[in-house]
């Protein structure tokens, strides 16, 4: 039997009922597979003895793995609250076993008797004492007390020794015979344990290294898994042969010529790329990623102009409504002069202009559609629609990315980020993309200053600001709280204190998820007119419209932000070309993580440096475009650790596919059929 099999309800394991079923679910234990992959969270060497006296070399605290005589009992507290202490002495030193709800132990270790004892103990009160320990049953010696242990996460009235006697049954029952989906001459190119010795690693190590090289070798089971399902995405994809086709380029040319500035030489690399995606034999799949204010949005429109002259229909999606019509008007501005047909779409079009519009559509009568996720509704048909670009993709889930291109028949997708990911992490997460990237900023555009402010030196910063509103600029201050918990300032209080206090002759908004889309789109539209000159929000305007006279952007608490959220922000300002300012107003008692973050934002204002840095600081769980990617919640591997794995499996999933891609057709079944298609009488069980 292969793990992925091992669907077999946890219950249905000797021992286990309703009480212990349920306290295994809370952890997503579900299956016998769940178990065994219920991973440590580290490890406690009890293989060699620790005395008492070494505790003093741990700094007054550390683990003991001892043998001891107990020298005598003696209690504390009276009536029900009677507690009993045991008094040992190992070769070294004397200690307490304070013996909390356990005054039975006195029965089981009487004055005279030796045992094993193990666990943390601390030097207080000129004593060594412990109350978290456990001692061996002298009569019956256990392994657990001379082996290593694995201390697991744990729930509901589990303990550490339950849960290991339960992962005991289960792996000698289900585990320890595990058919194994590699054959053995791969395992041994990639340094790979079989599968049921990298469980017993795991779980039943023999000594420290053996863990790593367990969890290393499931690690690379996932990974490959994972890379043989992007190649699939992609040669899917590919499956799609159209003719070929050369779309116009006359009005894209006009386009350029009219514009007051030249493109970046990224965005024409970019244009480049996607013209060979467009004349190529298959639908493009491009991830277009590039710092805030890089021109990514031009270059969709740029792009959307040989379709429209093609007499083929654009949809352009963004997440809301506010930055939708933005993209919309401009798109007036660059290609309405050039007799583009533009419209505008989403769920609070009135019904009485709705219809028509959709009847537009529906007609061929539109040549581009901007909205929000409206547009992939029901109700919204197409003509002949060819050319799908979605805006900040990572806030749309892949199901409604479906949705939309299902519209066309095998339309050019185009997905958009100003969230720049690692280019390594960006083809492993999207491998079934291809990626152009804008580094460059358009010209005039100057870099934002960014400053570090303590918080008690606030009055600083608001005087800073105070001379930009007198410039006639504008002001982001950002919290990360709607409503105060009394520990950080928030949203709305600081809104009243701003309004009242600091900038009285200025106008102040105020905006929050927990307000009214109507509120919102009102004040924010506000905010672009100059009627507020100071903006209080949340995270909320991390993305949002373009205010080129805003040039101040406040975080305060800056140290609960990411890495990338701070940059997103930041971002906010400097679209205009009077030079603009970030202050970053952090608590004195950063830890040093926090302290490397804000670093990191003081050094670069460059969004693909600091990609690698949140990369490598936190892990791309955290990094927006990923985390909601929903790609990378495996349950082995962990991201950046396992990032040369990941190469080295997708290396190798691109390997073993090169030679007959057809294997990787939806009716040849999952990654065991392809293996064992591709190493059945193989002599290295590698491709060349």
């Amino acid at each position: 039997m292969y793990l992925e099999e091992l669907t077999i309800p946890i219950t249905k394991l000797q021992g286990i009922g309703p009480s212990l079923g349920k306290d295994l679910n809370r952890l997503g234990i579900h299956t016998i597979a769940d178990l065994l992959l219920h991973l440590p969270r580290g490890y406690e060497d009890r293989s060699k003895l620790i005395p008492l006296i070494s505790i003093f070399s741990q700094g007054g605290k550390g683990f003991v793995n001892t043998i001891a005589c107990v020298e005598a009992h003696e209690y504390f507290w009276f009536g029900s609250q009677k507690t009993l202490k045991i008094l040992i002495r190992d070769s070294t030193a004397s200690a307490e076993l304070v013996c909390y709800g356990r005054n039975f132990l006195a029965r089981k270790y009487p004055p005279g008797i030796q045992a094993r004892v193990a666990g943390i103990f601390t030097y207080q009160y000129k004593r060594i004492q412990s109350s978290t320990f456990e001692l061996d049953d002298p009569n019956h010696p256990s392994e657990d007390f001379s082996s290593i242990l694995p201390i697991y996460p744990l729930s509901g009235r589990l303990s550490q020794r339950i849960l290991r006697k339960i992962l005991r049954n289960g792996y000698s029952k289900y585990g320890r015979n595990l058919k194994d989906e590699l054959p053995e001459s791969f395992q041994t190119t990639h340094s790979l344990l079989p599968i049921s010795e990298a469980l017993r690693a795991i779980h039943f190590p023999k000594s420290l290294e053996e863990p790593d090289k367990g969890r290393r070798s499931l690690a690379f089971r996932e990974l490959f898994s994972f890379q043989i399902e992007m190649i699939r995405r992609g040669l899917e994809r590919k499956v799609a042969i159209r003719p070929p086709r050369k779309l116009p380029v006359t009005l894209r040319d006009q386009a350029i010529v009219r514009l007051p500035f030249s493109l970046t030489e990224d965005q024409r690399k970019s244009l480049i790329e996607i013209d060979l995606d467009i004349e190529g034999p298959s639908p493009m799949a491009r991830l277009l990623q590039g710092d805030v204010g890089s021109g990514k949005t031009l270059v969709a429109f740029l792009a959307a102009l040989r379709f429209a002259e093609g007499g083929i229909q654009t949809a352009f999606m963004a997440p809301t409504e506010l930055l939708a019509r933005q993209h919309a008007e401009n798109a007036a501005k660059v290609l309405e002069p050039l007799g583009v047909r533009l419209a505008f779409y989403s769920g609070k079009i009135p019904l009485r202009n709705r219809k028509p519009l959709l009847q537009a559509v529906s007609r061929g009568e539109v040549d581009i559609i901007i909205g929000t996720h409206a547009l992939f509704s029901e109700e919204v048909r197409f003509a002949n629609l060819g050319f799908v670009v979605i805006d900040e993709q990572h806030r749309f889930g892949v199901d409604q990315r479906k949705k939309l291109a299902a519209k066309g028949i095998h339309p050019d997708i185009l997905l958009m980020s100003a969230t720049p990911i690692p280019r390594t992490l960006a083809l492993s997460v999207f491998g079934d993309l291809e990626v152009s990237e804008l580094k460059s900023l358009p010209p005039g555009r100057r870099p934002v200053e960014t400053h570090l402010a303590r918080i008690g030196n606030e009055e600083k910063v608001y005087a800073w600001v105070e001379r930009e509103l007198q410039k006639g600029h504008q002001a982001y201050f950002v919290y990360p709280l709607i409503e105060g918990d009394g520990d950080l300032k928030d949203a709305e209080t600081m809104y009243q204190h701003l309004q009242s206090s600091i900038f009285p002759k200025f106008r102040v908004g105020l905006i929050h998820a927990r307000l009214s889309e109507e509120e919102q789109r009102s004040t924010m539209e506000a905010f672009v007119k100059n009627q507020i000159q100071v903006l209080v929000a949340t995270s909320i305007v991390e993305v949002g419209v373009d205010v080129p006279n805003a040039t101040c952007m406040v975080i305060e608490h800056a140290e609960r932000f990411g890495l990338s959220a701070l940059h997103q922000l930041r971002g906010r300002v400097g679209r205009g070309n009077a030079q603009s300012y970030a202050f970053l107003v952090y608590d004195p008692n950063l830890t040093d993580l926090a302290k490397e973050r804000l670093k990191v934002l003081k050094e670069t204002t460059d969004g693909f440096r600091i990609a690698e840095e949140d990369l490598r600081l936190r892990g791309p769980g955290d990094m927006v475009g990923v985390r909601q990617s929903g790609l990378l919640d495996f349950s082995i591997a962990q991201l950046p650790q396992d990032m040369e794995l990941m190469v080295e499996a997708r290396k190798e999933a691109l390997k073993v596919l090169a030679e007959d891609p057809g294997l990787l057709r939806p009716e040849h079944g999952g990654l065991r059929f392809i293996l064992d298609l591709r190493f059945k009488d193989s002599g290295s069980g590698v491709a060349p």
